[in-house]
């Protein structure tokens, strides 16, 4: 390692500092405004949305510089350490300081200042003022790192992302070579058609083992954890986000029945469910609940041996095709809110383009999307819907929405996770055209401007990845991570779009024009920052928690 990057190591290791001392600061403003007797108040909460959700942006930054801190500190550790590397240090720590100090984009149209949270100018101007600041974003230094990353791109070297574990690196792998070479060619064409992802494919991530990953091997699975749960997701995602995503329907329902479920269900359904023999979906959301499920009305009336379903959900993905519906459902009329809940393990034959739902008591039909295509939405209806008692979740009633929230953590994880691949897929779409494509005489990533947005998109994936496999290291190890896996998807989702964006931009016209896989990537990363909790929620759930947390 050079005595440069030796130097910008410690430099960055002192700017922490002053970016904690700035949260800190930010920690105590929201909290004069959203405590009451120590403790968060939810309407206060509500009240003060852009100062609580603003704390929770610039924390989320934080954990995100505290992680590619870590990654690079173990790639020199490890003698790993290079300009690449180095570049995406200097680069991230550069912007993202700036914009704690002078302003975060939480949407396309919303910028959270510190004034917005209640900061004093004089603490945001020392940190932008500081000589540490001024030695990281030094013009100059900035520039070169940016030519670094641009050429970098040009041979397809975006980064080594740190991973130690050997079994994990070689899985990562595979998976990267498995998606190059039988989903990237095919993807544009499921999109294009509209079509559910082939059978074929299907089998083949069966018999990888993609769908028993994480569950125990003694319940018929590999019994990894998240983190190789997390590459296998961002692999398959860069390659198509509908593969990537096959993944999460099973880990949603196996880790349900594997935490809540009876002996006899863990033994019924799991070895089926990580086998790839029975394809679950996940059937939560309502038409006019989203993500307040306290006010879910879809009933569940228990007679006999059997308990009946009437209501309504909607946004189910891989409806149709599926074998087994996670069906959470109101048990209980008389009890408000999330009391009355219990989850249904509830079995339907496979649908058809035809006949989606050829079950007694159930019909549906396709949501038309934007993205997201190979699994499909549907909208689904349930009236005296049939399913055996002896199936509900654990076999104990009001138990669904506790049951649910044990799974938030992993869920989310996964987007995060998903989130990184489809980032990916729009750098590696966006630093190709970038080096292939001609214009007055070179290359265009000869351009200062598209150098800028390729070197961005490597260092902001980079520091998404990295925060996104602290969340997952944290599951791993038994810790609570419900504020890790809220900042994993919340900044994830944003690099996406944006990287997608960037990339669509760097194509110009042809970026527009439906043949080309960015136009696909760009509205497959659309949804990212809306489901499994909405960006906006994600802000809301990881302030909550954070002020909690402080007491």
């Amino acid at each position: 390692m050079s005595n440069a990057q030796e130097a910008l190591l410690g430099l960055c290791g002192s700017a922490m500092t002053l970016a904690e001392q700035l949260v800190e600061a930010s920690r105590r403003a929201v909290s004069l405004l959203v405590t009451e007797n120590g403790k968060p108040n939810a309407a206060l909460i509500d009240v003060h949305q852009l100062a609580a959700h603003g704390f929770a942006w610039q924390a989320t930054y934080i954990e995100a510089l505290r992680q590619a801190l870590r990654w690079a500190n173990g790639l020199q550790a490890a003698g790993n350490f290079t300009d690449i590397e180095a570049a995406i240090l200097r680069l991230g720590f550069a912007e993202y300081l700036s914009q704690l100090a002078g302003g975060i984009p939480i949407s396309q149209t919303e910028m959270v200042r510190p004034s917005d949270i209640g900061i004093p100018p004089e603490v945001a101007l020392g940190l932008l003022t500081s000589p540490i600041m001024a030695r990281l974003s030094d013009p100059a230094a900035l520039n070169a790192a940016r030519q670094c990353l641009a050429s970098a791109s040009i041979d397809g070297r975006f980064g080594d992302v740190g991973i130690e574990d050997e079994t994990i690196a070689a899985i990562r792998e595979q998976f990267l070579r498995y998606a190059a070479t039988e989903i990237a060619p095919h993807a544009q064409g499921w999109h294009q058609r509209d079509e559910l992802i082939p059978m074929p494919v299907v089998q083949q991530l069966a018999e990888m083992g993609v769908f028993g990953l994480t569950v125990r091997e003694e319940d018929g699975g590999s019994g990894l954890g998240k983190i190789a749960m997390c590459v296998v997701s961002e692999a398959l995602s860069g390659g198509y986000i509908g593969v990537g995503s096959l993944g999460t329907r099973a880990e949603i329902a196996a880790e349900l029945i594997g935490i809540a479920g009876t002996a006899e269900q863990k033994t019924r359904w799991l070895p089926k469910i990580a086998s790839g023999a029975i394809l679950p979906t996940a059937v939560f959301t309502e038409p006019n609940t989203g993500s307040d499920l306290g006010s879910l009305r879809t009933r569940a009336v228990r007679d006999g041996d059997y308990y009946y379903v009437t209501g309504a959900k909607t946004w189910i993905t891989h409806g149709s095709r599926s074998d087994l519906m996670t069906l959470l459902v109101r048990t209980d009329a008389s009890a408000p809110g999330y009391r009355g809940l219990s989850m249904l393990l509830a079995e339907k034959p496979r649908g058809t383009d035809e006949n989606p739902f050829p079950a007694e008591g159930m019909s549906g039909s396709e949501i038309q999307v934007l993205g997201y295509r190979g699994m499909k939405e549907y909208e689904i209806a349930f009236e005296n819907f049939k399913v055996p008692a002896a199936n509900l979740l654990g076999g104990v009633e009001g138990q669904g929405f506790k049951q649910l929230m044990e799974t938030f953590e992993s869920a989310r994880i996964q987007t995060g996770a998903r989130a990184l691949g489809v980032a990916q897929n729009a750098l590696e779409l966006g630093a190709a055209y970038a080096r292939d494509r001609n214009q007055f005489g070179k290359a265009i990533i000869g351009f200062p401007r598209v150098a800028n947005k390729i070197a961005w998109m490597m260092t902001e994936t980079m520091f998404a990845r990295q925060l996104t496999y602290f969340a997952a290291r944290q599951k791993d190890s038994g810790q609570r991570c419900d504020i890790e896996a809220g900042m994993a998807k919340l900044l994830a989702a944003r690099v996406a779009f944006s990287n997608a964006d960037s990339a669509l931009q760097v194509h110009g016209g042809n970026g527009y024009a439906v043949e080309y896989p960015i136009s696909r990537v760009l509205c497959d990363a659309r949804i990212l920052s809306i489901f499994e909790g909405a960006a906006e929620i994600q802000a809301q759930v990881i302030a909550r928690g954070l002020m909690g947390r402080q007491n």
